[in-house]
């Protein structure tokens, strides 16, 4: 049996049953890893004989009857800026180089109790800045389904060491789109809860008003599942919020009659690549034949939504970088005059540029003279965006868009265009903004194989709709697919 083949709750189910051992599921990830990680470099970090421990550990629990989680003995990794014990958490920068946190993230810990075995940590964007997974200090992850293409970003590690079979599901962070936008780029499933679900206790803030954790897997079920466990009220985070209705496997319901989806058709112009509209406009179709109600609007403050994200989360990693200086922990220059210089060294030394651009964007966003006209334009701008959104659930369940302008670039391409990077992330910032749920999920392939993906949108604490959604979505594409096996075989 190919392991690799399975989704979690599918691995997680046969470990139970005892049809597969806890070390047959991590054995089967290590020779992934093995096999792949010179090609694709997903993980900066992983630690083959803590996952043989927890292997062990987790099987002796299953078998005395204390893990019956579905997904107890199921490898998966974690992104790099989620502290955990006993591994680094590098950010992806040679200024945590050699950061060794002394304690868990409260998400992270939540799978663990579960019987989660962690693989290591996976490659992202240096401090989650970035669109391609090509900032890391470490080098670029590759994309899986071709190696001469981007991952994505910043959680392109986690995306493609799922869709490489390297791990079972994952854990990214998205501050304006970083776990759907790669997931699109990989051919993988992820979602970004409502803003406060998952405590950010242990992550290291890119920007603290939009951060928030996700699950990333191979299908929808997965990411629900995932979800239910690291949802919960955390008393260590100020930002955490206590909510009901967090029993998100039920809303995996193969029925959509009479759900209203809206299409923001100011969002399939000009600028969407051909095969990306009609993949998406394709599965619209599909949710039709299921009795789905479609309906097209225009977005209003969607032009607008670009300029207000990177002015708050540039200025708002300007104040939660400064800590990095070279004093407490993190690199520090080798030699240097003074105080100040010694600051302005490790700095200038253990950056990357791109972080240094935006550094420099949100210090000048935030300086004086400046901040009424660019900092507090952007927060109004972003409640003239909330404001739309309410507004348009009351009249929409989901609502269906574009998770990226194209299939993944090339690797080296983004990096050319900073600013065509930054306009990249239009269709996937207003969820963070609004402090929504919104999911990727594929729905179709470029001529040439690479995944296209679509993103749900739903309105706050309503991550069950836009689950329900792409469930129903999923059994469709998996019924066209085993009629197309049956028709071949006949």
């Amino acid at each position: 049996m190919n392991l690799s083949n399975l989704t979690a709750l599918e691995l997680g189910k046969k470990i139970q049953s005892k049809e597969i051992s806890v070390w047959e599921a991590v054995t089967a990830s290590l020779d992934a890893i093995q096999q792949k990680e010179h090609e694709l470099n997903c993980f900066i970090a992983f630690d083959e004989s803590q996952a043989k421990k927890r292997a062990s550990e987790a099987q002796k629990d299953i078998d005395r009857g204390v893990l019956a989680s579905p997904l107890a003995g199921v490898p998966m990794a974690v992104k790099d800026n989620l502290c955990v014990e006993q591994f680094y958490a590098t950010c992806g920068s040679k200024i945590l180089e050699h950061f060794m946190p002394p304690y868990t993230a409260s998400a992270v810990r939540a799978l663990l109790q579960q019987g989660a075995v962690l693989l290591g940590k996976t490659n992202m964007d240096e401090f989650a800045m970035g669109s391609s997974t090509e900032t890391s200090y470490f080098g670029a992850t590759k994309n899986p389904r071709n190696a001469a293409y981007v991952s994505g970003g910043s959680s392109g590690g986690s995306c493609a060491a799922v869709a490489a079979g390297e791990c079972f599901y994952a854990l990214g962070t998205d501050t304006g789109g970083s776990i759907r936008q790669p997931c699109a780029y990989c051919g993988v499933t992820g979602i970004k809860p409502t803003y406060g679900t998952v405590s950010r206790y242990g992550l290291i803030a890119y920007a603290s008003s939009m951060d928030q954790i996700g699950p990333i897997a191979k299908d929808v079920s997965d990411c629900a599942a995932i979800l239910e466990v690291i949802s919960f009220f955390d008393k260590k985070d100020s930002t955490s919020i206590r909510r009901g209705a967090l029993d998100f496997t039920s809303a995996l319901v193969d029925n959509v009659e009479g759900m209203k989806i809206g299409i923001p058709m100011n969002c399939f112009g000009s600028g969407l690549d051909r095969e990306v509209r009609d993949a998406i406009l394709s599965a619209v179709s599909l949710w039709k034949q299921k009795g789905a109600q479609i309906e097209a609007f225009d977005f209003q403050y969607m032009d607008y939504a670009v300029a207000a994200y990177y002015v708050i989360a540039c200025a708002q990693a300007s104040s939660n970088l400064a800590r990095f200086d070279g004093v407490k922990y993190g690199y520090r220059a080798k030699t240097y005059d003074g105080l100040n210089e010694m600051y302005e060294k490790s700095r200038s030394e253990g950056f990357g540029e791109e972080v240094k651009r935006r550094l420099l964007l949100g210090a000048f966003a935030l300086s004086e003279g400046y901040y009424d006209a660019y900092y507090i334009k952007a927060l109004k701008t972003r409640t003239l965006i909330k404001r739309e959104f309410d507004e348009l659930f009351s009249r929409f369940d989901v609502l269906l868009s574009p998770a990226a302008f194209t299939a993944a670039p090339k690797i080296g391409e983004s990096l050319k265009n900073p600013v065509g990077m930054y306009q990249s992330d239009a269709y996937t910032v207003s969820a963070n903004l609004a402090g929504l749920p919104a999911l990727c999920l594929p729905c179709g392939k470029t001529k040439d194989g690479r995944p296209i993906g679509m993103q749900l949108t739903g309105d706050l604490f309503m991550e069950k709709k836009i689950l329900r959604a792409a469930y129903a979505f999923e059994q469709i594409r998996k019924e066209q697919k085993q009629c197309k096996t049956d028709t071949k075989q006949s």
